[in-house]
């Protein structure tokens, strides 16, 4: 089976499990339609724009991306390290987040963070490595996961999205607490990250790592 066949056949595979376990995902999936999550390599650059993304709407985040990546060349740990903290303000990162890419950086260059290891890596040990970076939580890693390393069964509770798609799709009286999300999400398994892709449409949004 060649490797294109083989992610078709997995996709399939994950939406047929959705729909026959989750009835609300069932009519969501008909609702939205084919599957068509965007990928990124796993990558500093990835992890860094991640850390820019946190905390701001996809639009601003993006052009505050671009303009670093226009000031480093290409978003390389020693490109970012040659910038002085002023010129990553300029390009639009507030002081807290240029440490925190500077920190991810640092931990790139020296080794602790090897993301030619990493697709190799269980989730939890991942998670485990990336969350010893200042600025790196959970949230941020689960959007590696999912967006770079491709995981197939991450659920991001910490994201506002995923918690608001799940109050309004099961007519919950407020956002789900962690507990309540993997209650929701047990029938999903083990396609948490293709469920949670169509819960985002559902806000008519887009997650962006």
């Amino acid at each position: 089976m060649t490797r294109g066949r083989g992610i078709l056949f997995q996709m399939e595979k994950a939406l047929a499990h959705l729909r026959k376990s989750d009835p609300v995902m069932d009519a969501l999936i008909g609702r939205v339609g084919r599957y068509g999550i965007r990928y990124h390599e796993p990558t500093f650059r990835a992890l860094a724009r991640s850390i820019v993304f946190q905390q701001l709407n996809g639009t601003a985040a993006a052009a505050i991306f671009d303009r670093l990546e226009k000031a480093c060349g290409e978003v390389t740990p020693e490109n970012l390290l040659r910038l002085r903290m002023a010129r990553l303000r300029k390009a639009g990162l507030s002081e807290r987040k240029a440490e925190y890419v500077r920190d991810l950086a640092k931990h790139a260059r020296d080794g602790a963070v090897d993301f030619t290891a990493m697709p190799s890596l269980p989730d939890a040990e991942a998670v485990e490595r990336l969350t010893q970076v200042r600025g790196i939580g959970e949230w941020t890693v689960h959007m590696f996961l999912i967006f770079a390393l491709r995981r197939p069964d991450v659920l991001p509770v910490g994201d506002y999205g995923i918690r608001t798609a799940m109050k309004n799709l099961y007519a919950l009286d407020g956002l789900p607490k962690p507990k309540a999300m993997e209650e929701i999400a047990r029938p999903w398994r083990p396609w948490a990250s293709v469920a949670s892709w169509y819960l985002w449409r559902s806000l008519d949004g887009e997650a962006e790592l």
